[in-house]
């Protein structure tokens, strides 16, 4: 029987693993024959030079620190990973036509239900209806430009695409809804004012972005948009750089 420090020294062995690919992809960087090659015929390349040796040796310190710095991005990219192609698996196994029959199913029931058993308003039950659109077109183009294959099309489009899926229906069907209206629009606008506070303000960009754009309307699925596509963009690298690290098979 396995026993607790069993399961610790495998998580450390993991981490220990983890962090040595890390420094040898970041040796890589500038000398070859580093990743992996250790337990090779040929062995890690090293210079064979005072001068190429103390240069070798300050590259390897610098890397010390941004991996420590990397690292937890590594695990929260393993997280998202694992997450992702759960969901990834369910798409696949449906396809596109099945994956939009489901949705369209999905907000077809709830828009039925919001009309027809709940007796709601014409406005709410167009915005039930709206969102269901826009969720189903972004899950449609998230499938499609994750079938396309490719990990920058996924990356630059299929993870995009999935965030909005997410993030713009509720905004929009606020935007018909009072209900929706009075929970999900105060929310928002304190979120901008925190990006405005804590992003954009260091850079210089606050300023310009409250002078510019008033947040009323449409102005709210702006924000999303411009919040779920960046943030796709984000998980995405975070998988990659997991894949990098944690290869699965």
């Amino acid at each position: 029987m396995a026993t607790g420090n069993d399961g610790t020294e495998g998580v450390v062995g993991g981490m220990r693993i983890d962090l040595r690919r890390l420094h040898e992809t970041w040796m890589e960087l500038l000398y070859p024959r580093q990743r992996g090659a250790g337990d090779t015929v040929l062995g890690t390349w090293t210079p064979d030079s005072q001068f190429g040796m103390i240069a070798y040796r300050a590259w390897s310190a610098v890397g010390v620190p941004i991996i420590g710095l990397l690292y937890p991005l590594v695990l929260l990219g393993a997280f998202v990973r694992f997450q992702t192609r759960r969901i990834d698996g369910t798409a696949t196994r449906l396809g596109l036509v099945g994956v939009v029959f489901l949705s369209l199913l999905v907000w077809g029931g709830l828009a039925a239900l919001a009309r027809f058993e709940l007796n709601l308003v014409a406005g709410g039950f167009l915005a039930i209806a709206i969102a269901g659109g826009v969720a189903t077109l972004s899950a449609a183009l998230a499938v499609t430009a994750r079938a396309v294959g490719g990990r920058g099309t996924t990356v630059a489009l299929a993870y995009p695409f999935a965030m909005t899926a997410l993030f713009l229906p509720p905004v929009v069907a606020a935007l018909f809804s009072q209900t929706l209206a009075a929970v999900v629009l105060p929310n928002s606008t304190a979120l901008a004012q925190w990006l405005l506070d804590n992003v954009l303000a260091p850079i210089g960009l606050a300023q310009t972005f409250s002078q510019t754009f008033d947040l009323e309307g449409s102005a709210y699925v702006v924000m999303w948009l411009a919040i779920s596509v960046p943030l796709g963009w984000i998980l995405g690298l975070l998988v990659t750089l997991a894949d990098l690290v944690r290869p699965t098979g």
